[in-house]
């Protein structure tokens, strides 16, 4: 990775539901969604979910910079939030995470 503190960071965030447990995650992830877009730095934060796969989220996120995106990621309720969410989803939240690296072809 690239960025510089100037620089906007872009996260693309995976996870499956365990069976059963898709309109809990579902839910769940709705009422973090407004918390998460008051943050300081936060550009744009929505979640998704994929068509044709009930039960596969995606989160796309895009912050100021690292420093924002760090901040989130440590804010109490953060750290609330994350043993909840491991009881109703598959794999590790880790397995799921992107960054992106913004770039733009030469002229």
């Amino acid at each position: 990775m690239n960025d510089t503190k100037n620089r906007y960071v872009t996260v693309l965030w995976e996870a499956r539901a365990k069976p059963g447990r898709e309109a809990e995650m579902r839910a769940f992830m709705t009422a973090a969604v407004t918390p998460s877009r008051n943050d300081q730095g936060n550009i744009d934060y929505e979640a998704h979910e994929v068509e044709g796969q009930p039960g596969t989220f995606i989160i796309y996120e895009r912050w100021e910079n690292r420093d924002a995106l760090n901040r989130h990621l440590s804010a109490p309720r953060m750290q609330e939030l994350v043993p909840r969410l491991l009881e109703m989803m598959e794999g590790s939240i880790e397995e799921g995470i992107r960054i992106l690296q913004p770039f733009r072809p030469a002229r």
